[in-house]
């Protein structure tokens, strides 16, 4: 009698297990799908509103290029992947193209994305006053929200990598903006693969808060893209 109450135990906890197992296989497959169904929708939704360089250039009424910033190097300079935007931003510029919105990461004043991106354009000759600087692009989807409610920007070109450009779009076309892109030169960089697989996630992520549209990190001041961009190189916006 003992070993077939054991059996029956035994059975039972099998039975359990095999239910726990198979929801949690369930629960994996619906994740893996939505996951991958956040990032064909968005790729989908923006990919037709990605430009080439000279359909950017002749575009009219663009209140401003949002370059989005990226990894600053010890000695102050860019990145190989933000000076590849910087690059794209300057042959925009000189394409024709609307004033620079240089936005990064300028939390304390050892590092500073925004002000380095600045200095990298003007001294490829683009006019100082025509770049903007928001210290407060701690994200993408700070650099966008803050872009549309600080800067006041309605109409707007962001320049990234391809890879990038989906979400950062989408971000603003879900926060109400008419948005187009132009990604920099097609170049695989060291470690693109862990920043795509990390793309893959953080789509899904700002899928998410493009749902909810919590305000930025920071807000502050409202600064008009029609003054003078020189205004605002210090961390005051």
């Amino acid at each position: 009698m003992r070993k077939k109450d054991g059996n029956k135990k035994e059975n039972r906890l099998l039975r359990i297990l095999k239910r726990i197992l198979t929801f949690l296989l369930v629960l994996l497959t619906i994740c893996i799908l939505g996951t991958l169904a956040v990032n064909l929708y968005m790729i989908g939704k923006e990919k037709k509103h990605i430009l080439t360089l000279q359909e950017a250039a002749e575009m009219q009424d663009v209140d401003c290029v949002i370059v989005l910033g990226c990894s600053v190097k010890p000695d102050g300079k860019p990145s190989l992947m933000l000076a590849d935007r910087l690059d794209r931003s300057v042959e925009l510029y000189e394409a024709g193209g609307a004033v620079i919105l240089m936005t990064g990461d300028h939390r304390d004043e050892y590092y500073n994305e925004s002000n380095t991106m600045k200095d990298y354009v003007v001294a490829r000759g683009v006019n100082s006053e025509d770049v903007f600087v928001d210290h407060a692009g701690y994200c993408t989807y700070d650099s966008i929200y803050r872009a549309k409610e600080v800067f006041g920007a309605e109409k707007v070109i962001i320049i990234t990598q391809e890879y990038h450009l989906y979400r950062s779009m989408y971000i603003a076309d879900a926060l109400g903006m008419e948005v187009y892109g132009v990604p920099t030169q097609d170049v695989r960089y060291h470690g693109q693969l862990k920043r795509d697989i990390r793309e893959i996630f953080a789509r899904n992520k700002d899928f998410l808060s493009c749902i909810f549209k919590p305000e930025a990190e920071e807000t502050g001041t409202p600064v008009s893209l029609d003054g003078n961009g020189d205004l605002t190189d210090e961390k005051s916006n």
